[in-house]
């Protein structure tokens, strides 16, 4: 019996016994592990220990906790991330920019070259971290306002988190959930909380239940929150920030990736007096995701902290990058072609919403890149329905931080750059597929 197999007194000890059995091929992808309470019983521990040692396996990606149904041996599958699929299919499933409303950034280069930056030099370009403050500062008027750079939001995240946590602490995560938050807050050893969104951002209920469950940091995506594209309101900002006044020391951090290309207002859960925040702004979604590069205001303990990693000749980002990105970024054609990229996407997501909506199909999304529709039928049933149709689709499934929650019927589609007729023809297989 492969419950006798495993072995242990320590939590350590049995997740070790099982990482062994499964490196040995004798715990196989989608083998049921013991429930928790026979587990106990067998090895004569307490059941918080056998507890904590599952935890330990699913925050290392070795087993996945479906709840009711158990704690499974995970596969070795890749876990699904945002991009170009490698398929013959229609790929709506995305979330890309259009290539062809990312600025050229060839004439911006010829103004870039300089001396060179040496280690030991401080490592934002003084120019870009001026333009950022006064940009950030807008939006957020902090006193304290520090300015840091970083090789992109999920980088800024994950070194955000690494500075504020310990392994195990708990992260409050918007559900549904940005893929990289995700893998980023799992693989980080930190135990995600799940907050409920609605049509106006983070619900207070479930911030309140994840400040109860403990949580040391609150990740919110202020505008075209990814995959729902829903932006928070000021009003819901506002009731967010009266709720968080009684936690200060609470880590903030608000990913506002679609900054320039929002038409929303800035609204943040970061009130005046909140002592630990960062405001982090990447320039992918407008000057392109290889130029892997964000922007970030924090408090100056956060700030500190942060520069310890992102030293000087070791873990800087690039000079010349930084130096592209403000050549970019204050160029006054390159801002009209931004404004001009945020119109595109505007109106393209509106009309494919208004031809849905003919058909009775609706989506909530108010901005971002993506769609989030609402449909009768379970999104797999409808993916599968639409790949033989030619559509490679993004079913809500794939962003739920509960592996053992219902079926989700949402498919998250990227359609802003589909010509009218293919666009027509895909509200068509939609309609059909909920038949």
């Amino acid at each position: 019996m492969m419950n006798a197999d495993i072995t242990g007194t320590t939590a350590a000890e049995i997740a070790d016994s099982v990482r062994a059995l499964r490196e040995r091929g004798m715990l196989r992808p989608g083998d049921a592990l013991p429930p928790v309470r026979e587990l106990a019983s067998l090895l004569g521990v307490n059941r918080n220990t056998a507890v904590s040692a599952y935890r330990q396996l699913a925050q290392a990606g070795l087993v996945i906790s479906r709840g009711r149904g158990g704690t499974l041996i995970a596969g070795s599958g890749g876990v699904a991330q945002e991009g170009v699929a490698d398929t013959v299919l229609h790929d709506v499933a995305s979330g890309n920019p259009d290539a062809r409303l990312i600025p050229d950034p060839t004439k911006a280069l010829g103004r870039i070259v300089g001396r060179p930056v040496l280690y030991g030099e401080p490592v934002i370009d003084a120019e870009l971290e001026q333009w950022t403050r006064e940009w950030m500062l807008a939006d957020l008027p902090r006193d304290d306002l520090q300015v840091c750079v970083t090789s992109g939001a999920v980088d800024a995240v994950e070194r955000l988190l690494a500075q504020a946590l310990m392994r195990d602490d708990a992260v409050a995560l918007e559900d549904p959930c940005f893929l990289a938050s995700i893998h980023t807050v799992r693989l980080g050893g930190y135990r995600a909380i799940p907050v409920p969104v609605d049509d106006e951002g983070m619900t207070v209920a479930g911030v309140r239940a994840a400040l109860d469950a403990g949580v040391r940091a609150i990740i919110s995506t202020p505008r075209a929150q990814n995959p729902t594209g829903v932006s928070l309101s000021p009003a819901r900002a506002a009731a967010l920030q009266d709720v968080l006044a009684e936690h200060p020391y609470v880590l903030i951090i608000e990913d506002d990736h679609f900054s320039l290309l929002s038409p929303h207002p800035y609204a943040s859960l970061i009130g005046p007096q909140h002592r630990r925040y960062a405001l982090v702004r990447s320039v992918s979604k407008f000057l392109g995701p290889d130029m892997c590069l964000a922007l970030a205001g924090t408090d100056p303990v956060t700030a500190e902290r942060l520069a310890m990693r992102l030293s000087p000749g070791t873990t800087w980002v690039s000079h010349l990058l930084q130096r592209l990105a403000h050549a970019q970024l204050t160029d006054a054609d390159v801002r009209a072609q931004i404004a001009a990229a945020a119109t595109h996407y505007a109106q393209r997501n509106a009309t494919f919403t208004a031809a849905l909506e003919q058909h009775g199909i609706t989506t909530n999304s108010s901005d971002g890149l993506s769609l989030w529709v609402r449909l009768e039928v379970p999104a797999r049933v409808a993916a599968d329905k639409l790949m033989r149709q030619g559509w490679l689709a993004r079913t809500g499934d794939e962003f739920r931080l509960d592996d053992a929650a219902p079926t989700s019927h949402h498919l998250r589609l990227t359609v802003h750059d589909l010509s009218d007729a293919d666009a027509a023809r895909l509200i068509g297989d939609l309609v059909a597929a909920q038949r």
